[in-house]
């Protein structure tokens, strides 16, 4: 099976201003990209509208965080059923900033994942080690351990809406970046739980893509790796650069 790869640009609390958010939309709508990549971009809640309406129709737009409930008494939440109302495709859960910062558990981010797929938006679902558990020889017990509250809430065919991103910790804004043969380890070593934990079916379909530190110096070297599906974008994404990340697979 031939997995499509997928290039997300999490803009994270970027950028501050109406015109710069015009300036990035503006790089990405006259930019030639490989069409064979799925690219979708995570502006701040403030501009998801407005860069849906600016944005060339074949770059989605995703959410960078959403509720577990539709609506309530939850103040300054965002419902994942508002997104779908707005257009908005996609939704990024579990980043390990929303984990550390925000004290998001396992736990609560399979049932925003649960309510996500429920509403109907697909999920961008984050998992990473520290340094200190990678260190430890951790990695792969705290990824799957991050993934089995997900397996829980979720059927087979949910994972079709699924892509996970790896995301060591210790790389994200770091400018250190896991070498391709640490990405590649990860991503097989995730696609065999899955083979276990959910089917064989689910693990060779479902997409795994690595997020830490992502350039365009590094992209095409970790794109080679067999079970490195594509990238999420951090900083880079924020800079004309991320227009040669989305094309680190174009011959």
């Amino acid at each position: 099976m031939t997995r499509q790869f997928f290039v997300g640009g999490n803009f994270k609390l970027n950028p501050t201003s109406r015109e710069a958010k015009r300036e990035l939309v503006n790089i990405l709508n006259k930019a030639t990209l490989n069409p064979q990549t799925e690219v979708v971009i995570a502006p701040p809640a403030l501009y998801l509208i407005p860069v849906l309406e600016l944005l060339r129709k074949d770059i989605k737009v995703a959410a960078q965080n959403s509720h577990t409930k539709n609506s309530g008494a939850f103040t300054g939440e965002i419902s994942p059923v508002q997104l779908v109302d707005a257009g908005i495709p996609y939704v990024i859960l579990g980043h390990s900033e929303r984990r550390t910062l925000f004290g998001e558990t396992s736990v609560i981010v399979a049932q925003k994942t649960r309510a996500a797929l429920d509403a109907g938006l697909r999920v961008i679902l984050c998992v990473g080690e520290t340094l200190a558990e990678r260190e430890a020889g951790s990695t792969q017990k705290v990824v799957e351990e991050q993934l089995r509250a997900v397996v829980t809430l979720l059927s087979p065919g949910d994972w079709s809406r699924i892509v996970i991103a790896y995301e060591p910790v210790w790389a994200i804004g770091t400018g250190k970046v896991a070498t391709a043969a640490q990405a590649q380890e990860v991503h097989a070593d995730t696609r065999k739980y899955l083979t276990s934990a959910v089917s064989p079916e689910v693990a060779e379909s479902t997409r795994i893509i690595y997020g830490g530190s992502v350039t365009a110096a590094n992209s095409k070297e970790l794109a080679t790796q067999p079970d490195v599906d594509g990238f999420l974008v951090g900083g880079a994404s924020l800079k004309p650069e991320f227009v040669d990340i989305i094309n680190a697979t174009a011959v």
